[in-house]
This record gives structure tokens, sequence and C-alpha cells, in this order.
């Protein structure tokens, strides 16, 4: 029986078991779709990654990324996370790095310190792309909030991406602690929004300074609340960019307090010729290693 070797890194946090929880398999040649579905469901993190030979040379790797659930097009934290474990691995090289994916080709650049890698910046695969927005009060019921509770003056509940779907909502910062996933309230609206795909992740922030304090929930996805969600931080960065005048913009997130997974996460966002464009950089610890027989 082939013998697969996978690492654990912690994402977006300079201490172990802080961040993000990421698996990574690093040689995933041999591994079929159903096998990668249910290693990330038995692993149980948010995401897990298997890298492969890229169909395009001149790229890096190609980079499928499973939550618990599902494949996903595109995802923040394990762009991050996969770059760290391959430069621990030598496979890096020194310039940037390229992964393939779904949703499109994930630019990463790797951040150091004192000739160590120490974590990443990754830049979204697509510009800001936007649906039809979502009523307040339906919004709401979903985070168990009243609709008092939601800030709606630069924004309505607005779905939004540069690579994967996010409901974006700014709440109060008393609101953000009390929030909490309603999993009906989710179904109803998935029910009603086929333009969703079945899909629906709330990532809710409330403004602290020129910084954000957030969260995200995703309980459709076995996702109950994400420590840090790095896909959903860009397209707010990008969205935030598209309700301005400027042309750029560079703020720091945290993400993760209410579970004890403080995440620290660095946003910028820039007008582009084909649109608004965003990116999300972070810092990575390794936790452990293992392997498994299949």
């Amino acid at each position: 029986m082939p013998v697969y070797e996978y690492f654990t890194v912690d994402v977006f946090t300079r201490r172990r078991f802080g961040g993000n929880q990421l698996a990574v398999f690093p040689k995933a040649e041999g591994i079929d779709d159903a096998t990668m579905q249910a290693l990330a469901a038995e692993l149980n993190y948010s995401e897990t990654t298997f890298v492969l030979p890229p169909e395009d040379r001149s790229n890096t790797a190609k980079v499928r990324i499973f939550n618990r659930k599902h494949e996903m097009p595109f995802a923040g934290h394990p762009n991050v996370g996969t770059a760290f474990v391959l430069a621990q691995l030598g496979r890096a090289g020194e310039g940037t790095l390229r992964f393939e994916e779904i949703s499109g080709r994930v630019d990463v650049e790797l951040i150091k310190e004192a000739g160590a890698v120490v974590g990443a910046k990754i830049d979204a695969p697509q510009p800001l792309r936007t649906l039809a927005a979502l009523p307040a009060p339906e919004i709401a019921a979903c985070l168990s909030l009243a609709e008092a509770d939601l800030v709606l003056t630069e924004h309505p509940p607005v779905p939004a991406g540069v690579g994967i779907i996010f409901v974006l909502v700014a709440v109060s910062s008393g609101a953000l602690a009390a929030a909490a996933p309603d999993l009906t309230a989710y179904q109803k609206i998935v029910a009603t929004r086929p333009d969703l795909g079945g899909r629906l992740s709330i990532f809710l922030y409330a403004q602290d300074g020129p910084d954000i304090r957030a969260r995200m929930f995703a309980p459709l996805a076995g996702t109950w609340e994400d420590p840090a969600t790095g896909s959903a931080n860009v397209a707010l960065a990008a969205l935030k960019l598209s309700l301005s005048d400027a042309e750029t913009l560079h703020y720091k997130a945290i993400q993760g307090v209410e579970m004890g997974r403080e995440s620290h996460l660095d946003l910028q966002a820039w007008r582009a010729a084909d649109g608004i464009r965003a990116s999300v950089s972070g810092r990575c610890v390794s936790v452990f290693r293992g392997t498994i027989e299949l």
C-alpha cells in the first residue's frame, strides 16, 4: 500500500495552536478525488490541500483544496500554508510560486526573516465580483442577531468574492461577539437564492479604527466557525476599495478571537486593468507531520 506524508501548520499566527489549522499533502499523486474528500473530512480542519504536478510547467504546482464536505475553487489560508510547507521542504524555489486552482492561478510571495521563511502573501486569482444584495432581516436571522445590530451605512449584506463568494456584512462591535449561526435560517436563504449555488458562508465584521475584527460562519459546509478566512478577508478588502475613490487600500484584520485561535491578517487592495484586485498575507507555524497508508 502506498504511504503518503502530510504536514499540519497553523496559519495567520506567530504561535503554535493559534490561527487556522491546515493539513497539507505535498505529494498527492495517486490519491483519487473521493479519498481526498474523505481525508479532509477525517482530519476535520477547515481545509486540507493536496499538491500535484502543474498542468503548465511554468507554474509551481496544482493545488486542490477540500473542506469537510466539498472541494473549494480557492481559499486563503490553504494557499499561505501550502506555500510555507513547500518552502520547509525545499520545494518553493526563490521567486514567486504559482499555484493552479479551480478559480485560476494564485501567485504567492514568501515572507522571510533572517533568511528563514515565516509566512506568505497571496494574490487572489480573480478581480472583485458581486451578486445581488441579500435582505438584512434574513442575514440577521442567520447570525442570531436583530436587524438593528447590522451596520448598513456603507453596504448591505452583499455576496462578493475574488475567487469564491462570501456574504459580507458589517455589524456593531457588541453584535460581533454575540453572533451565532442559525442553521435553519441559512437553509431558508439557500433555498430561495439559486445563484448562491447551495453555498452560504457569512463573513461578519466590525470596524476597529482603520482595521477590522471579524468572524466567519459556514455551517452548511461543516464549518460552524472559521478561525481565519483569507478568501473572505480579501473579498472585503476589494469591496471596501470599490466603495471609495482611493487607488489602494491597506489594513489589518483580527479573526478567531471568540474561538480562542486569534489570527492576524494583512490586507491590501488595488485598482487594476481588469477590476479591483486584493491580496492577503500572514505568518505560519509548523505543528506536526504524519503518514497514512492508502
